[in-house]
């Protein structure tokens, strides 16, 4: 393998409302793993610059020493540098990004002895649910199931003029908190509103009809209890919705808020803003879109962040 390379891995966002841990997409905000030979040495710049370890206990590192257990050889000395645009508990995929990031970095190194669907079950395996690192790896919109261990996934056709606007708060929702709120048993008259809705959510996004997922996106098994922690969430995403979003929702555990539309993205940040702002918090609007693509080697003629 070359002495150095550089991959890249997009952020993403789960549960899209109705779909608690079953669904996510990939967004076109990248983080960038570079791997050189040399002394071990952790260089992070971005999110969580200051923040994350540099020792063996960062996440990239432990996926990439990971591989190389699995594959049943000798963890090589590399030197990790990490540029990440992805923010840190902000429920756009951090911790999957850099998980992923590390496996497919040490799978590269290699030599690729493990396929695309190999590091997806062994992403999944080590997240526990898939529905950030199908999307992280495979692009897209990803649906993730189990079949006892056998992990299943099936991408979702999307319009491909589909914007996304992200409101980023200043403000984290540590992703252990989120789930630590969350009931252990919900009513049956959930789990149909919820199926019902989920259902209505991928066919809307197939045929592209949009005007259903303001329906579609809403949530009875976890937006709710998140509520508790981030109050302000209905408010920001009844401002998208009135604003002229087809559909909003909490980003994955928080505390983002994601609405989807194919037109007037600036007046609904506008608005997502104006209400967060009313609601006591301050935070960043990103327009995006989602991207087919998953992690990749990059190009030497490609950025290493877009």
């Amino acid at each position: 393998m070359t002495s150095e390379y550089t991959i890249k891995i997009p952020a993403t966002s789960a549960n899209l409302g109705s779909g608690f841990d079953s669904i996510g997409l990939a967004i076109d905000l990248w983080n960038s793993v570079t791997v050189k030979n040399g002394p071990f040495q952790i260089k992070l710049n971005g999110f969580g610059e200051g923040e994350l370890p540099l020792d063996q206990n960062n996440l990239v590192y432990k996926s990439f020493s990971r591989l190389f257990q699995e594959i049943g050889e000798t963890i090589p000395q590399v030197s990790i540098e990490c540029e990440n645009q992805i923010p840190i508990s902000r429920g756009l995929g951090s911790s999957s990004a850099a998980l992923v990031g590390g496996l497919y970095a040490a799978n590269v190194f290699a030599g690729n002895p493990l396929s695309k669907f190999d590091l997806l079950n062994l992403a999944a395996q080590m997240e526990g649910h898939p529905d950030n690192v199908a999307p992280a790896i495979l692009g897209g919109i990803q649906i993730g199931v189990y079949d006892d261990q056998n992990l299943i996934t099936s991408s979702v056709n999307y319009p491909p003029n589909i914007s996304l606007v992200l409101y980023i708060p200043d403000s984290i929702m540590p992703t252990d908190n989120a789930r630590n709120i969350l009931e252990d048993q919900v009513s049956r008259k959930d789990v149909i509103f919820n199926l019902s809705r989920f259902g209505m959510l991928v066919n809307s996004l197939s045929n592209g009809d949009l005007s259903n997922l303001k329906f579609a996106t809403q949530d009875l098994l976890h937006q709710p209890q998140r509520q508790k922690l981030f109050f302000p969430m209905k408010n920001i995403i009844k401002g998208a919705l009135d604003a002229g979003a087809y559909g909003a929702f909490l980003s994955g555990a928080g505390s983002t808020i994601i609405a989807i539309t194919d037109s007037r993205e600036y007046t609904i940040g506008y608005e997502m803003a104006d209400a967060a702002m009313k609601s006591g918090i301050e935070g960043n609007i990103v327009v995006s879109t989602i991207v087919n693509q998953g992690v990749h080697l990059i190009d030497q003629g490609e950025n290493k962040c877009q």
